[in-house]
């Protein structure tokens, strides 16, 4: 409950009444807005109608849930809290509704962390939607006070629409009682929403004879309350009295608050009091305007905290403490308490104390002095830092200098008691999400957590200039790693990002730093020191810089790149491939979509999930922006398109083709048409406003696969499977141009932003530019592996970008024709690239799931590493303690490493396909790969020659293994089948029995038996003498990753991608113990000498880890495809064709006892 006065009986009778009848009518009006002026008493009106609700009107009208907004009031200042709060509150006042919000939060453990859309979603309307109607009676109302306090425009924004939506509640009647001062935004997003589903009501319009009436009441009984107090004569203060005092407070309540409060707090000197206001206020024939009469009352409460009798020395001295207090209350932006300011300032409480004590008429202060304190009103904050209304000097505060000051108050205290590991977990892993919340308040207390977050805020509101060596800098040299992890405990990892990005040019590093490593900062704190500065470009200045944290348990490091590539972040959180990327025109958001059914909203600037997008039935194939960066239009395969608003993430408009599935859209330049294919050959315009189809544009002889608008809207560009792009006006519907040259499927078009040329991405590999007036062919892109999947151009037309399914996103000179940068990252094919309007960031979306933004103007090319050219797909240790890896590739080549240097020893060439498996002889002497190209080849691993190519199986994938005597190979395949071969003769045994794709295979130590793992879900063992099946082992739900024995050979362990891991006895088959909750596939496990399952390095989840201790995190580019464990090395084969060498001591720890 905030700490406003409540009505009293007798005020806002005609007010209330109106609240109270919308409140049981029978229309859609399901807000009320209530807005007035600073100090008409709104919060006073809100406060004492919540009063009500608790007591005198629970039959017909309880209360859901309040909210009170406050700017610089830490949770209540912005909208982070506002749905978990009324959340918690309903489960509390509504009956049966706290195990729907249980249910969703089991459904969605995340939910806190998500969007403010879809937490209201999930905890609030769908709960309340499914109370029976029988449970609730009565009307159930919303309070949420002084929206304009929020600090986020954008929330406020979202938070209206979302209001607007609990009238689609049909079980459950709930009403929202909002006020605010009438702001601009408030307004304008009020015109949005429908008249019929708010009502407004102005509180300054009202009669001023009525205003009167209710501060004289007001006045009245405060008085009473004095007198009583101070044993004061019945008269005082007189009927006169109370008059000039209406008059003085120009219509606004908190001036007759403040002044009762100020003539209160003088106790004994009470009329005193009475008197100094009513002489600063002037004659009953002045007329002033209202702020006037606040400023005098403001003035005169400030000026009797400081003695007359003091000296001229003394008076300076504390009219200077006296600003700094008030001043840094004033421009806070959140509440602390007295301890925690006082420890911010420097002031000892012992001088704090007694300033606070004498201002209660101005500041709300608790008597538990933990609990924060604020001002009672804002208009006290304008009129203490704006020079025109304090215009006593020895009051006034200069807002710049108040904000420098803080801002070295900040930087003091952080430097004072910021330290690595600073809540002393001492686990490198350690998830933010699994530390208890009252620990981080221990080591990082309210006045720390508020330095951490607005340190550079007030920085930027000062006047300070920045130079090298400053204060400022010194700091960042010696605390930067500390101040980000406190804000990764904090879950502020995003708003550090846009506090760098404000001063990037000004502070020692840059953000980039951050920005590639935000997912480990975010999820484990203490990975700062491990695994960002382990994965840091080496001439990178936080490298050089920060190096000497990197601990010494990770004892090798893999090669890194030198510079900071393209790559500037890889935004996570689809769980399916991202089928369409687009950047808004003012190049703040990204929308992708998804064939997760959902389209999601980032910001450029953060990378934080602005908005996750769901109602399509069917995978999202497309997504754009409308021009003015407002809406997204979204295509699917449900056979709509949705247009959605951008801010508010409300579905706007639904368009149905019922012809066929709707692919791809796009929107004209001025947002009122929309363009579309259908599977059916033909291309669809439609009306986004009325949702009207326009015209169909038929003429391609098969499925059109592309479709986009010109710049001016007045010409359609399409691409086919029939091999053609096609120009067509957009008005008439006839076709203007037909581009022919392209050998394959055109996949992609884009028009230049003057409309004068067409660039166009094929299956042919290549991307074609063409002149969209003559249709001749102006140049040819070739340098793709793979079809082209997307194209765009740049902004000033001079350069085109390409995705491919050969996983590369291509920057092209489109004069010139050749290639700039080649951009490499994901870990799958590209589907959708876009560049954003100032032509400096690319977003491009891929099957990987991930959707990367790229910087191309400051981005380096990326380092050539010597290795393979593409995927690693197996990795295989020899085992005769030479240091030896051997790693075979989609570049069809099998490769000989050194551990200790990562050098290349050999490269054995002869497979026609991708390699697949590699394994060592037992003796190291051999090596043997297993190929798409179905063979399985025998290798010299000294001299590189091929020993035998063994021939037989029917389909492509094949994984190999050794016996233990070194003289057979057990292969696995696609085909089925599991064969042995002789290594010597050639000789075969097939095996039949799986049902589908074998993933793996192992001989037993002994060698007289093979186990076999397979996608049909099974496990298998072979007697290998006579090929008979000796077990089928059932219980894993997918399929099957990987199968050992033991070393004692009495037992078969099994992985698979339903992430457990099985142990079974391979005599009777009998499952022995199932390992549960990895919350990633694990991708090795050890037996102990005895036969048990031990914790092994291996990597899981994205994580290096121990068993299930995290040790190291992967970002993106780093992810494995596959690795070979041997004691305390791990070798990581990547989708680059990279290999990443690393090596860890034993009893791993961040810091060392």
């Amino acid at each position: 409950m905030q700490h406003e006065p409540a009505c009293l009986r007798g005020t806002r009778v005609e007010l209330l009444q109106k609240i109270n009848n919308w409140v049981d009518g029978q229309n859609r009006q399901c807000i009320f807005w209530l807005s007035g002026l600073a100090g008409t008493g709104k919060s006073s009106l809100i406060c004492y109608y919540q009063s009500t609700l608790l007591t005198v009107h629970r039959k017909r009208r309880c209360l859901g849930a309040s909210f009170f907004f406050s700017r610089g009031g830490g949770d209540v200042g912005h909208a982070g809290m506002f749905v978990t709060s009324l959340a918690r509150q309903l489960t509390n006042n509504i009956p049966t509704f706290r195990q729907h919000v249980c249910d969703a939060l089991i459904g969605h453990g995340d939910i806190t962390s998500r969007p403010l859309r879809e937490q209201w979603r999930q905890l609030i309307l769908r709960p309340l939607s499914k109370l029976k109607s029988n449970v609730c009676h009565s009307s159930y109302i919303l309070v949420v006070d002084a929206l304009d306090e929020c600090n986020n425009e954008y929330d406020i924004r979202i938070l209206l629409h979302l209001f607007a939506e609990v009238q689609s509640l049909e079980s459950v009647r709930l009403r929202v009682f909002l006020t605010s001062r009438p702001e601009i935004p408030i307004r304008h997003e009020f015109y949005k929403i429908l008249d019929e589903e708010h009502q407004d009501f102005v509180l300054h319009n009202i009669s001023p004879s009525i205003v009167d009436h209710d501060l004289t009441i007001l006045l009245e009984y405060n008085f009473k309350l004095i007198r009583d107090e101070c044993s004061m004569d019945a008269s005082w203060p007189g009927e006169e009295v109370i008059k000039s005092l209406v008059h003085a407070s120009g219509g606004l309540f908190i001036w007759a608050a403040t002044a009762c409060q100020f003539v209160r707090d003088g106790k004994q000197h009470a009329a005193q009091r009475l008197d100094t206001i009513l002489k600063s206020s002037g004659s009953e024939s002045t007329v002033i305007a209202p702020e006037k009469h606040l400023d005098e009352i403001y003035t005169t409460v400030l000026k009797q905290t400081v003695p007359s009798e003091y000296t001229d020395k003394e008076k300076e001295e504390s009219y200077c403490m006296l600003r700094q207090v008030l001043g840094s209350i004033a421009i806070l932006f959140a509440t602390l308490s007295v301890y925690s300011l006082g420890r911010l300032l420097c002031v000892p409480q012992e001088d704090l104390g007694p300033i606070v004590e004498d201002l209660h008429s101005i500041l709300n202060i608790p008597k538990d002095k933990t609990q924060p304190l604020c001002l009672h009103h804002p208009s006290f904050r304008d009129f203490l830092l704006e020079k025109s209304r304090c215009q006593e000097i020895c009051l006034w505060v200069e807002a710049k200098h108040a904000h420098q000051m803080l801002a070295e108050d900040c930087i003091r205290l952080m430097s004072a008691v910021m330290k690595q590991d600073m809540c002393g977990l001492k686990e490198p892993g350690k998830l933010a999400t699994d530390v208890d919340t009252t620990r981080v308040e221990k080591y990082l207390p309210p006045e720390l957590q508020y330095a951490c977050l607005y340190w550079i805020p007030h920085l930027q509101q000062s006047s300070l200039q920045l130079c090298d060596n400053d204060q400022v800098h010194q700091f960042l040299q010696e605390h930067l790693l500390h101040w980000l992890e406190a804000l990764g405990w904090m879950r502020k990892v995003s708003d550090g990002i846009l506090a760098i990005s404000s001063l990037e040019a000004q502070i020692l590093v840059s953000p980039r730093f951050v920005l590639y490593h935000r997912s480990a900062i975010e999820q484990a704190p203490l990975q700062l020191y491990c695994s960002a500065l382990v994965f840091t470009p080496e001439n990178s200045i936080a490298k050089g810089q920060f190096k000497t944290y990197i601990p010494v348990w990770i004892q090798r490091k893999p090669k890194v790149q030198a510079d900071w590539s393209a790559s500037l972040q890889s935004l996570e959180g689809h769980s399916s491939w991202v089928s369409s990327v687009a950047f808004s025109p003012d190049g703040k958001k990204v929308v992708s979509g998804s064939h997760d059914r959902t389209v999601r909203l980032w910001d450029t600037v953060t990378g934080a999930a602005l908005q996750t997008l769901e109602g399509h039935l069917d995978l999202v194939s497309t997504v754009t922006f409308s021009s003015d960066s407002k809406q997204v239009l979204s295509g699917s395969h449900d056979r709509t398109v949705r247009l959605w608003d951008a801010v508010t993430g409300v579905v706007l408009q639904t368009l149905n083709d019922n012809s066929d599935l709707v692919e791809l859209v796009a929107f004209s330049t001025d947002g009122r048409q929309a363009v579309s294919r259908s599977s059916d050959k033909t291309v669809q315009l439609w009306d986004t406003v009325t949702g009207a189809a326009l015209q169909t544009l038929e003429g391609h002889l098969d499925l059109v696969s592309t479709v986009t608008f010109s710049s001016d809207s007045k010409q359609v560009l399409s691409g086919s499977h029939d091999r053609t792009v096609r120009l067509w006006d957009a008005v008439t519907g006839a076709a203007l141009q037909m581009l022919k040259g392209h050998l394959g499927w055109v996949n992609s078009v884009a028009f230049s932003t003057n409309s004068k040329q067409v660039v166009s991405g094929s299956s042919d590999r290549t991307v074609r530019l063409w002149d969209a007036v003559t249709g001749v062919a102006l140049q040819t892109f070739k340098g793709h592996l793979d079809r082209v999947n997307s194209v765009a151009f740049s902004t000033n037309g001079k350069q085109v970008v390409s995705g491919s399914w050969d996983r590369t996103v291509r920057l092209w000179d489109a004069v010139t024709g050749a290639a700039l940068q080649t951009l490499k990252g994901h870990l799958y094919l590209v589907t959708s690239v876009a560049f954003s309007t100032n032509g400096k960031h690319i977003v491009s979306g891929s099957r990987d799931t991930t959707v990367r933004l790229w910087d191309i103007a400051t981005g380096a090319a990326l380092q050539t590493f010597k290795g393979h050219s593409d995927r690693v797909n197996s990795v295989a240790f020899s085992t005769n303690g030479k240091h030896i890896v051997v790693s075979g590739s989609w570049d069809t080549t099998v490769r000989l490493w050194d551990t200790e240097t990562g050098t290349i020893l050999q490269t054995l060439k002869g497979h026609s396909d991708c390699v697949t498996s590699v394994a060592f002889s037992p003796n190291g002497k051999q090596v043997v790969s297993g190929s798409h190209d179905k063979t399985v080849r025998l290798w010299d691993a000294v001299t590189g020659a091929v020993l035998q190519t063994l021939e037989g199986h029917s389909d492509i994938f094949i994984e190999v293994a050794f016996s233990p005597d070194g003289k057979h190979i057990a292969s696995g395949s696609s085909d089925r089948t599991v064969r042995l071969w002789d290594i010597v003769t050639g000789a075969v045994q097939i095996l039949k029995g799986h049902l589908n794709t074998v993933s793996s295979v192992a001989f037993s130590p002994d060698g007289k038996q093979v186990v076999s793992g397979s996608h049909d879900k099974t496990v298998r063992l072979w007697d290998v003498a006579t090929g008979a099946v000796l077990q089928t082992l059932e219980g894993h739900s997918d399929s099957l990753i990987l199968v050992a024995f033991s070393p004692d050979g009495k037992q078969v362990m099994s992985k698979a991608y339903d992430r457990t891991v099985r142990l079974w006895d391979a005599a009777t088959g009998a499952m022995l113990q199932t390992l549960e909750g990895h919350t990633g596939w694990v991708t090795s496990v050890a037996f102990s000498p005895d036969g048990k399952l031990v914790d092994t390095l291996s990597w899981s989840n994205n994580w290096i880890v121990e068993g299930k201790t995290k040790l190291l995190w992967l970002p993106p580019d780093y992810r494995a495809t596959s690795e070979a464990i041997w004691n305390r090395k791990i070798v990581l084969g990547h989708s680059s064709g990279r290999m990443s060498f690393f090596e860890f001591h034993e009893g791993s720890k961040l810091i060392s006892e």
